[in-house]
């Protein structure tokens, strides 16, 4: 004889929308206790596949789906088995239908299944020759494109998932291909008004950094969008005098030249000064780093820095400066 939750899961498939309204509601609401995650996670086998398929139904059964989607994708047990039944596939024709009304809640599904290395490779499109970074390539033009105007960004959660996949080598080196121009859209983002889209800008740039010993070139080829994204967060807060800024390029002085907002939050500062570190590593990028006034900068950032942590990772970067070469790099950790 089946149990209440077995009738429970068995009517998320049902022919009958007020029924089927109803047990995915309920069953979203099991998804918000351990208890009730434990329990839904011996039925798994159904359970998933009968939320995916509610995912491209209308907003009032789909949005409890993806919620407990969500909830369930917290365990990683239920994340593998997730992307193993091709759920990134599926909450990306969802997330990019016109009709589509569940958009922030599909990204944040895309956010805790790309925290597993098999969620990566699935968004990558690694095994698809034909379609590889197709997906992505979507990922980052909507994360362009949306306006953090509005209050509720759908998108501002992509910042994330480029965290995500930037952690792999096969995700850097895709958002490093030139001929895609992935990396120079994501890093006109790095000024929006979102901390959480300023944090996936600054998080992913310091992931990518990790590669500059092979692909210095890519980094310097969209200089004039990468020296503002690292070196704004860490000038501090003076106006700086126009014997600094004439040496510096447009982009760099006429931002410094004026009044600008604080980046209150240390641990960009942290990553951009790892990432800056990462760079100027390499003699080519030490030698753009001076071209640009960029030690003046540091030097003046410096002076306003009350935080331990940002401190000592000027003083590593500054170590490079003074003695030309490094003794310990950043730690190759990527970012969280």
């Amino acid at each position: 004889m089946a149990t209440e939750l077995e009738e429970l899961v068995g009517f998320l498939s049902s022919p009958s929308p007020p029924v089927k309204k109803a047990a995915v509601e309920i069953v979203r609401d099991l998804t918000g206790s351990e208890d009730g995650l434990l329990s839904l996670s011996m039925y798994a086998s159904t359970v998933l596949p009968s939320l995916s398929q509610l995912l491209k139904e209308k907003k009032e059964v789909s949005e409890p789906a993806a919620e407990a989607l969500i909830n369930l994708s917290l365990n990683s047990n239920l994340a593998t088995k997730m992307v193993e039944m091709g759920m990134i596939k599926t909450a990306m024709d969802v997330l990019y239908k016109p009709d589509s009304s569940i958009t922030r809640l599909l990204v944040m599904l895309l956010v805790n299944l790309t925290q597993l290395d098999s969620g990566i490779v699935s968004l990558l499109q690694i095994e698809d020759e034909k379609m590889q970074g197709l997906f992505v390539m979507k990922l980052v033009r909507s994360f362009g494109r949306s306006s953090d105007e509005t209050r509720d960004d759908p998108f501002d959660h992509v910042g994330s998932i480029l965290v995500n996949i930037s952690k792999k080598e096969a995700g850097r080196k895709m958002l490093l291909d030139s001929k895609r121009g992935l990396l120079k859209q994501i890093l006109r983002q790095f000024d929006s008004t979102s901390p959480l889209r300023k944090k996936g800008v600054s998080g992913t740039l310091r992931n990518c950094c990790f590669e500059a010993e092979n692909q210095l070139q890519n980094f310097l080829l969209i200089s004039e969008f990468l020296w503002p994204a690292l070196l704004l967060p860490v000038a501090g807060k003076k106006i700086y005098s126009e014997q600094d800024t004439s040496k510096m390029p447009l982009e760099l002085g006429s931002a410094l030249s004026i009044e600008r907002e604080p980046w209150d939050d240390p641990e960009i500062r942290v990553e951009a000064l790892e990432s800056i570190y990462l760079i100027i590593v390499q003699e080519a990028g030490l030698r753009t780093f001076w071209s640009v006034n960029g030690p003046r900068i540091l030097q003046l950032g410096y002076e306003d820095e009350e935080d331990p942590k940002v401190m000592e990772a000027y003083e590593r970067v500054g170590s490079l400066l003074v003695h030309g070469s490094g003794t310990e790099e950043p730690s190759s950790e990527t970012s969280k």
